[in-house]
C-alpha cells in the first residue's frame, strides 16, 4: 500500500514537473513593427536589433525555457502600413507583436489586434507596446467601436504624463528656469508634451511663464532655423521637447548653427542621430526624462557593451529587456505560451530590471517603474559609457522611485471570459 501511494505521489510530481515546463524548448516569434525605411528607419533599425539582441541573450536562461525570435516588419510609421503588417504577422503565425514609434500606428494596431481577437477565439493576438506614450492607449474607454484601453495591449515604457511628472518635478526645483518655450511634433504626443507641461508647472511653479508653443509638421520639417529664430526672439531661457528621431537630430542641428545655448529638457535626446547632433554644438545643457540611462551596470551593461561591439551603435531601448523578462516570467507563470494565459498571468507581475522592480499594473497594463533625471555630459571615470562615440554621455542626476511618475488610470477594461 506505502509502495503504490509512493507511485502514485512519483506520478503527481513528475507530472508536475511536466506540466511547468510545458513551454520548454518552444519558439515564440514576436513580429516587431515600425519604420524600416524612411525618415525615422535608423531610429527602427536600431531598436529592431536591440529586441533581437536581448531575445538572443535571454533564450538560454529565461524561466520559461524557451527561445525568442523576433522578426521585422516595416510599417513605415503609418497606421494604414501597420494594418498591412498586422495582417502579414498574423497569417504568418505571430501570437505577439511589438510596437513603438508613434502613437497613430499605435492605435492602429490595437484596434486591428481587438478585432482579430474577438473574431477568432483561439487564435488570440497580445500586442507589447514599447515606446507609443499616448496615454489614451492606457485610459480612453472603448466608445463606438473605436479601441480603448485593452485587455491585449501591455506598454512597457513610461507614457507622456508619467514622464511629464518626473520631470516637472525635477524642473520645479530649478530657479534659473522663469520663460520656457515649448516645440513638439504636431500629432498626439507632441500635443499631450504641451498639454501636460502647462497642466503640471501651473501646479508646480506658476511663476514660470510659456512664451512659446509650436507644433510642426511629423517628419517633414528639413529646416528648423526658423523656429530657432522664433525662439531666441522669445526670450525663452528653456526649450521643452518630446521631439524624437530626425525632428529632433535637426532641432540641435539648427541651435549649433545659430549658436544657441539655451538648456534643453527633453524626452528623445538619446534616439539616434541626435547625440552626435548635441556633440557638435559644444557643451550643451541637455536634460532627459526616461526610464534608463547610458551607464547602466549588470546584465544590461553587458548588452550595451556588445551591442555597441556588433553594430557599432547604442542599445538605448531597454524597454525590449523588460519586455522579454515580463514575457517569460508570465509564460513560466502560466506553463504555457498561450497568449490568452500569458496575458493574464502578466498582470500585476513584477520582475526584475535594470533599475530595481518593475510591475505590470492589472488595472490598465502599464509598467510601473523607476524613471531618471539625465545630464549630457563629458565622460569620465564613473561614467564612461561613450554615446555614439562622442564622448560625451547621459548621467542620472536624479532617480525616482516609481510612484513619484506614477499616474492615476481611468481604464475599464473588457476582459475576455475567465480573465
Amino acid at each position: 500500500m506505502k509502495f503504490a501511494m509512493k507511485l502514485v505521489a512519483a506520478s503527481v510530481m513528475c507530472a508536475a514537473a511536466g506540466v511547468a515546463m510545458a513551454q520548454k524548448g518552444e519558439t515564440v516569434k514576436i513580429a516587431f513593427m515600425d519604420p524600416l525605411s524612411g525618415p525615422f528607419a535608423n531610429v527602427g533599425q536600431n531598436q529592431l536589433r536591440g529586441w533581437q539582441m536581448v531575445a538572443e541573450k535571454l533564450n538560454g536562461k529565461n524561466p520559461a525555457g524557451v527561445k525568442f525570435e523576433v522578426v521585422g516588419f516595416d510599417n513605415k510609421g503609418t497606421p494604414q502600413e501597420s494594418l498591412n503588417t498586422v495582417k502579414a504577422a498574423i497569417d504568418q503565425g505571430f501570437r505577439y507583436i511589438t510596437q513603438g514609434n508613434g502613437s497613430g500606428a499605435a492605435w492602429a494596431i490595437l484596434d486591428a489586434v481587438n478585432k482579430h481577437n474577438e473574431r477568432n477565439p483561439g487564435k488570440e493576438v497580445v500586442y507589447l507596446n514599447y515606446a507609443a506614450v499616448d496615454p489614451a492607449l492606457t485610459n480612453a474607454p472603448e466608445k463606438d467601436g473605436a479601441p480603448g484601453c485593452s485587455f491585449w495591449h501591455f506598454r512597457l515604457d513610461a507614457d507622456t504624463s508619467m514622464k511629464m511628472e518626473a520631470l516637472t518635478s525635477f524642473m520645479k526645483d530649478q530657479p534659473s528656469i522663469k520663460k520656457v518655450y515649448l516645440i513638439n511634433q504636431n500629432y498626439a504626443h507632441g500635443q499631450q508634451v504641451s498639454k501636460y507641461f502647462k497642466d503640471a508647472m501651473k501646479r508646480k511653479r506658476p511663476d514660470v511663464q510659456i512664451v512659446g508653443d509650436e507644433l510642426h509638421p511629423l517628419g517633414q520639417v528639413k529646416d528648423f532655423a526658423p523656429y530657432v529664430a522664433k525662439i531666441k526672439a522669445a526670450g525663452a531661457d528653456t526649450i521643452v521637447t518630446g521631439n524624437w528621431g530626425t525632428d529632433m537630430t535637426l532641432l540641435v542641428k539648427a541651435m549649433n548653427d545659430a549658436g544657441m545655448k539655451t538648456p534643453l529638457y527633453a524626452y528623445y535626446a538619446g534616439v539616434s542621430g541626435t547625440p552626435t547632433a548635441l556633440a557638435a554644438g559644444k557643451d550643451l545643457e541637455v536634460y532627459g526624462v526616461s526610464y534608463n540611462h547610458s551607464n547602466p551596470t549588470g546584465e544590461i551593461r553587458q548588452i550595451v557593451d556588445e551591442f555597441k561591439k556588433k553594430f557599432n551603435d547604442d542599445y538605448y531601448t531597454y524597454a525590449s529587456y523588460n519586455g522579454i523578462n515580463l514575457l517569460a516570467g508570465a509564460m513560466a507563470k502560466a506553463k504555457s505560451t498561450d497568449p490568452v494565459k500569458v496575458a493574464r498571468a502578466m498582470e500585476d507581475l513584477t520582475v526584475k530590471s535594470f533599475a530595481g522592480d518593475v510591475k505590470m499594473r492589472a488595472s490598465d497594463h502599464q509598467l510601473q517603474q523607476t524613471m531618471y533625471i539625465t545630464k549630457w555630459q563629458k565622460v569620465d571615470a564613473k561614467n564612461n559609457y561613450s554615446v555614439e562615440n562622442t564622448g560625451y554621455t547621459f548621467v542620472p542626476v536624479k532617480q525616482m522611485d516609481p510612484y513619484v511618475s506614477s499616474t492615476p488610470t481611468s481604464c475599464q477594461m473588457k476582459r475576455p471570459s475567465g480573465a
